[in-house]
């Protein structure tokens, strides 16, 4: 099953981007690298970049963003658009389905803009390889006909800077990495601390009365993942108008996440189901994807690409050659007895 098929099933702790997020990131986009939280060496690096292009009277580099979903890697594309002054173009890898539609969207740029392709693991190799030339010599090559009466034109592009965003770079070929000449920056998770900023700025922004102790509650819940916290954010908000007094308070977010069926460590019934499975089904493991998937009725690309990371993350999950087993944190997690093997790990 290919990654573009994955679904979240309505989770409310998924980092993929939902429809109700759009209207949310565009209210709550930093303006400035200022007001943009967390990432401190990308920020730092990117301030060089773009004043060095500015006092050379040059276009920016290509850049590339890599990391898990909701880190803030359209954040930042935007942010480098408004920085330099340049307009910038969107659009996304399963978007450029053909060869005419990447050289309308090229030959359409004016000096200076950046185009930014969202989801850029998702480009077909056809596309990639027009890119080459594009992104190096600032040149379209077309072949036009086919068999002996085939010819190429090649176009001339303006300057322009392309910015590419992913959750899967090594899905991406080594040539086209190559030719991000500006750079290519991981983004990482966030802690708790930077979270809990960008909740009290986004409550402020949102017009949302929360009480400061409600602030790491929900912080603590959010996968180190700010798309996440601001989603909860929003439901603890709407809990409150509608149960309480419009306030977000500790008993009232605490209430709402539990009403989420959301965890302390931000799981939700779905990631202790896995868990479940693995202890109780097949003894701690290990167990194979296929055979986790028809036990627990899930797709094995959505538990490797959605569930798995965060509880590997945690700790919880180890991926073996001979699959998936259960550590002794995820035995503690769940309040169950590890077995004799899994005692003797140390809990830290």
């Amino acid at each position: 099953m290919s990654s573009e098929k994955i679904e979240t099933n309505g989770r409310i702790t998924a980092p993929k981007k939902r429809t109700e997020d759009m209207s949310l990131d565009l209210a709550l986009r930093p303006g400035n690298f200022e007001e943009y939280v967390g990432q401190e060496n990308i920020k730092n690096n990117l301030k060089i970049l773009i004043e060095a292009s500015k006092r050379r009277g040059d276009p920016l580099e290509h850049l590339l963003f890599y990391g898990p979903a909701g880190l803030g890697k359209t954040t930042l594309a935007h942010l480098v658009a408004k920085e330099t002054n340049s307009q910038i173009k969107i659009t996304s890898g399963p978007a450029i389905e053909k060869v005419g539609d990447l050289a309308s969207i090229l030959t359409n740029l004016s000096p200076g803009d950046i185009l930014f392709i969202d989801e850029a693991h998702r480009l077909n190799k056809l596309i990639e390889e027009i890119l080459y030339p594009a992104m190096e010599n600032r040149s379209l090559d077309i072949i036009i006909g086919k068999g002996p009466s085939a010819r190429t034109i090649q176009l001339e592009l303006p300057p322009f800077t392309l910015i590419a965003a992913t959750t899967r770079v090594a899905l991406l070929s080594s040539p086209l990495r190559s030719r991000f000449s500006g750079g290519s920056f991981r983004l990482d998770f966030y802690n708790q601390a930077n979270i809990e900023r960008i909740i009290k700025r986004s409550a402020g922004i949102l017009g949302v009365k929360i009480e400061d102790a409600a602030i790491p509650l929900i912080a603590s819940r959010s996968r180190c993942t700010p798309r996440i916290a601001n989603r909860l954010l929003k439901r603890a908000r709407d809990y409150a108008e509608v149960k309480g007094k419009g306030i977000i308070t500790v008993p009232m977010t605490e209430e709402a996440l539990k009403l989420l069926e959301i965890d302390a460590l931000g799981l939700e019934s779905a990631d202790r189901k896995i868990l479940d499975t693995i202890i109780k089904k097949f003894a701690g493991g290990p167990v194979g994807l296929s055979t986790m998937a028809a036990s627990i009725m899930e797709e094995e690309d959505t538990i490797e690409e959605v569930y798995e990371p965060y509880l590997m993350q945690l700790g919880f999950l180890e991926r073996t050659p001979r699959g998936r087993c259960a550590t002794a944190h995820a035995y503690a997690h769940l309040g169950l007895q590890a077995p004799q093997q899994q005692n003797q790990q140390k809990l830290t």
